[in-house]
């Protein structure tokens, strides 16, 4: 008889931490706690784009929502090893990716027979329900084919910044794409070299893979909302600011507002 999706070790992937050496109740002890870091960063993102927000659209704080559950479902898994924490991990990944898509990607991307953004969101919402279903088929192959969407992510990101002259996002956009590089590479090292890292007697880059991707997101997300605000609220003056020093160049990136005379959604 097969285990319950819900039973410990249901899953067939282990990554590559040894199992419960801190926690008889917890499987991969660093693999969860660093999940701490999406509880951390999506409260803190819809705090800081309440005023964004307010006039684009309320819909980024449904991203946001989703990225903290994303923590959630991954501390599951990881404390569990499960095949449904594994599910609840991947679809809650694919959901955030759909709603980045239908929220920031400009419309002279949307394909030629949709008309405006309530359309895309329509398709959009399908093409996430029907993937969520074939997830169920060949899981194996669902943390491949999400990181595989990042390569578009990037190729859009290529195209619209040969449009861009403001430095400060074009140099915000190479920090993304280095804490990318890093993650990738940390997730990549960690499922593929493990017999290596196990000699090495290091055996957390998944762990670290936690940390880099939340920062990557908050960056990427933060540089597509710029330009996408060009195309859909030029008339107000954004500015992308730092937390939590405004000044510097270093910290969490956000979307600030510094047109105040432009009179916002009701919120």
């Amino acid at each position: 008889m097969p285990p319950s999706i819900f039973a410990r070790h249901s899953s067939e992937i282990d990554w590559c931490e040894a199992n419960y050496l801190h926690s008889e109740y917890v499987a991969e002890y660093y693999n969860t706690v660093t999940n701490i870091a999406f509880l951390l960063v999506g409260p803190l993102m819809m705090y800081l784009l309440h005023p964004y927000a307010c006039r684009r659209s309320l819909m980024v704080h449904l991203v946001w929502i989703m990225f903290t559950l994303i923590g959630f479902f991954s501390m599951y898994y990881h404390m569990t090893l499960s095949f449904f924490g594994q599910l609840l991990d991947e679809i809650s990944i694919l959901w955030v990716i759909c709603l980045g898509y239908s929220i920031w990607l400009p419309q002279p991307y949307f394909p030629r027979f949709i008309r405006g953004r309530s359309q895309f969101g329509v398709l959009i919402f399908i093409v996430a329900v029907m993937s969520t279903l074939m997830s169920f088929v060949k899981p194996m192959i669902n943390a491949f084919v999400l990181n595989s969407i990042t390569f578009h992510i990037l190729y859009l990101l290529v195209k619209e910044l040969k449009k861009c002259t403001d430095q400060n996002i074009i140099n915000l956009t190479r920090v993304s794409f280095c804490l990318w590089l890093v993650a990738i590479s940390c997730w990549l090292s960690d499922r593929l070299f493990c017999n290596f890292w196990k000699k090495l007697d290091f055996c957390y880059l998944h762990s670290f893979w936690h940390i880099f991707i939340c920062l990557t997101v908050a960056h990427i997300n933060t540089v597509f909302a710029y330009i996408e605000a060009q195309y859909e609220i030029p008339e107000c003056t954004l500015q992308v600011q730092y937390w939590p020093f405004k000044s510097s160049r270093f910290g969490l990136p956000y979307l600030a507002i510094t047109n105040t005379t432009v009179p916002k959604k009701h919120c």
